[in-house]
């Protein structure tokens, strides 16, 4: 069993607030993110959707490259974004989608072992499996030699 901590510090109200996020890795450390950074053009902080889209493209990733292992093909790069949309939905949001998209050079493995070995790891990445509520997830798989 494995527990990871992250926290959030928030000061202010609403629009005006300001929150800072730790993981206990020291990965990110007091890293800002509010509204603007949320909803607006602010990049100088983060946002929940941007650190959930990280957190799936690397759960998915690492089970993509465990499952090709324990196949016995071995992996040479995999490159996966996360595209999460966070939709209006009546005085709330929720997020509607998460797209994957995995580009991938695995030598030696055909495309048909590929995608279905991508939609394998899609589906049993401990992520995915978290955020079943999100009523679409998809995955476009591409091989590259």
């Amino acid at each position: 069993m494995s527990e990871k901590r992250a926290s959030v510090h928030w000061v202010g109200a609403g629009k005006a607030g300001q929150g800072q996020i730790s993981t206990e890795t020291g990965a990110l450390d007091k890293y800002p993110y509010g509204f603007a950074s949320r909803f607006g053009d602010d990049r100088k902080g983060t946002n929940p959707e941007e650190i959930l889209g990280a957190a799936h493209a690397a759960c998915f990733t690492m089970a993509f490259s465990f499952a090709a292992d324990k196949a016995g093909v071995k992996t040479e790069t995999l490159s996966t974004t996360a595209a999460v949309r966070l939709a209006k939905e009546g005085d709330g949001f929720v997020i509607d989608r998460i797209a994957l998209t995995l580009e991938a050079k695995v030598p030696g493995m055909d495309d048909a072992a590929f995608q279905k070995l991508a939609a394998e790891a899609k589906a049993n990445c401990p992520l995915s499996k978290a955020l079943a509520a999100v009523p679409e997830i998809t995955l476009q798989a591409k091989l590259v030699q």
